[in-house]
């Protein structure tokens, strides 16, 4: 079989670089570099399009000079507040059976709008800290809420990154200035109770755990010596790299269990240890922050399940997960 042909699609505009950890696991497994594509050409008012070219998916981007098919498409890095403008796109990718493990828009915004994750972690009983969904609340239904949730709890955006516009509040004082806070952005917020997530020198933690399929691939847990702070690295947390193997297995069954629910098929999954085991959060595209070691260990079996299923598509052997196609 021919070298397939790949579509790295990324928004540039991050800050992360995960496009650059993948277009180098494209060329380590395929020997050659991916086409790159800014997919803000794809997004809602782009002049990127995709046509129809006998049974498969042609791309075009005039101003770059793009006239291709592709055999696989990348979707990945593109910000929260960006993903929704990019449905039309992922609709696309799917009626032309693309390879392709960007999923739908459905699981993208269930993961992206955390309101929606809440709601569906309830529905499949995916264990998490007790969680309110407030829109603009009166005074007293923002105090009822910090009051039934123990007083010690978390606000933050219903969509956001990087642990960006959260706090801890454990006042009235600290609820009143996180609400006039989002208020004032007019966006919708959750209030989630402290899940109690310190080591026994005091710091916060939390793990992050990469599934691919119905296996982990890698983890980390973050360390955070700043307890009203998110452990997020991005926000002073220290990274400890966990192999699959060393994971607690609870763990491990939590976020296969978690990316399952929301429906995607590779996913980053925030959790705590603590109180039996509690997801956080469910991240559409998770950063890489340890060059070699996630490029290997994350983006290289990332990119090669797209490759299995190909194989797959084209008649040949799989090795593993299978993307749409």
């Amino acid at each position: 079989m021919s070298r397939p042909c790949i579509a790295l699609i990324a928004d540039p505009t991050s800050p992360e670089g995960c496009r650059e950890y993948l277009a180098d696991a494209v060329e380590l497994l395929t020997g050659a570099p991916p086409v790159r594509v800014d997919s803000r050409h794809f997004a809602t008012g782009g002049t990127g399009r995709g046509v129809r070219d006998g049974g498969r998916l042609r791309l075009r981007v005039p101003e770059e000079r793009l006239d291709f098919v592709p055999d696989v498409v990348l979707l990945y890095e593109i910000p929260p507040h960006h993903r929704q403008a990019l449905a039309g796109f992922q609709e696309l990718l799917e009626s032309h059976d693309v390879v392709t493990l960007a999923a739908g828009p459905d699981a993208w915004r269930t993961a992206t709008e955390k309101n929606l994750t809440v709601e569906r972690f309830v529905r499949d009983g995916v264990a998490q800290m007790e969680t309110a969904v407030l829109s603009r609340p009166s005074p007293r239904e923002a105090a009822d809420t910090f009051d039934r949730l123990g007083r010690d709890t978390w606000a933050r955006p219903v969509v956001g990154t990087g642990g960006n516009d959260t706090f801890h509040v454990t006042t009235p004082a600290q609820l009143e200035l996180a609400a006039a806070y989002y208020a004032e952005r007019g966006t919708d917020w959750l209030l989630s109770r402290d899940a109690g997530n310190f080591t026994a020198d005091g710091r916060r933690h939390q793990f992050r755990v990469f599934v691919l399929g119905d296996r982990v691939v890698h983890a980390r847990e973050h360390l955070q010596p700043e307890t009203d702070t998110p452990c997020n690295t991005c926000q002073g947390a220290t990274a400890v790299h966990i192999a699959p193997q060393d994971l607690q297995p609870r763990l491990a069954e939590l976020a296969v269990a978690a990316t399952a629910s929301i429906g995607l098929p590779f996913a980053g999954v925030d959790l705590a240890a603590e109180n039996g085991g509690v997801v956080f959060e469910v991240n559409v595209q998770p950063a890489f922050v340890d060059g070699e070691l996630e490029l290997r260990a994350v983006a290289v079996p990332y990119v090669q399940a797209h490759l299995d299923a190909f194989a797959l598509a084209c008649g040949g052997p799989s090795r593993g997960l299978t993307a749409s196609a």
